[in-house]
């Protein structure tokens, strides 16, 4: 991967991050940047197999990235339709206060999504950069097999999570039915586990290997910062018997129901 397949789709993101600030701005939501997250990656895949040229491993990977991308920008989409501003972003509003929070935004939510766009694409964009023949080969395949395993966990994981808060008999309950009866957060894991299957993809590249910060660091988001721990400190606090679900119930991997 060259310093020019870099800066270029770095240029991309940016451009991306801040017209969707300027919509922010103009919506007074900085929600907005959530369901287009995942179609920063497929831009950057797409753009850099484009410029060295398609090959049957980028092909694949174009059509691993284009469906988790597609299906988690739909959902989260559908999921704001309609709805406040997402309770992260409105603390933040509320704490730098609403007059001067919509240039501070640009730099506390779009230019650091941005940054960690480019920096956890890493696997991605250098499989994007193999040249011919690049057949698909077993890294390839042992990246599709764990990559179908996460997107199959994550979907179904959500939908079973939409059908709950759709349901007006379980409101203020908590979903411990499904795949939510074996894990807290079984989307999360799910999500994880298809980005370790990204980074399979890219060791048939020359020192692709040393991507691996890429997966550690989604891992890491999801676990300690803006997935499991934040949401279990707010369920907690805010849902009845959610304490005693997270006493039987395993954080992240998909675990038998502890007994109480």
């Amino acid at each position: 991967m060259t310093f020019r397949v870099l800066a270029e789709n770095a240029g991309l993101v940016l451009l991306m991050m801040t017209g969707l600030w300027a919509v922010s701005v103009a919506r007074r939501d900085a929600g907005v940047v959530d369901p287009w997250w995942s179609i920063g990656f497929l831009l950057i895949t797409a753009r850099t197999a484009a410029s060295t040229g398609l090959t049957p491993a980028k092909t694949l990977l174009l059509a691993m990235v284009g469906a988790w991308a597609l299906r988690l920008w739909l959902h989260l989409l559908l999921r704001s339709r309609g709805r406040p501003e997402d309770p992260r972003y409105a603390a933040f509003r509320q704490r730098f206060g609403a007059a001067r929070y919509w240039w501070v935004s640009f730099f506390q939510v779009f230019l650091l999504q941005g940054a960690l766009l480019v920096f956890i694409s890493a696997p991605l964009q250098l499989a994007a950069v193999a040249r011919e023949p690049d057949p698909i080969g077993l890294p390839h395949l042992a990246g599709l097999l764990l990559f179908g395993i996460g997107f199959l966990l994550e979907a179904v994981a959500d939908a079973q999570l939409q059908s709950f808060r759709t349901d007006p008999a379980r409101r203020g309950a908590v979903l411990d039915t499904g795949l939510w009866r074996f894990s807290r957060h079984p989307n999360y894991f799910g999500e994880a586990l298809l980005w370790w299957g990204f980074w399979l993809c890219a060791l048939g590249q020359p020192w692709g290997w040393a991507t691996i910060f890429a997966p550690l660091m989604m891992t890491f988001l999801l676990v300690k910062v803006s997935g499991v721990s934040m949401l279990d400190a707010h369920l907690t606090a805010t849902r009845p018997g959610y304490r005693a679900y997270l006493l039987r119930t395993s954080a992240f991997v998909p675990l038998p129901p502890r007994p109480q």
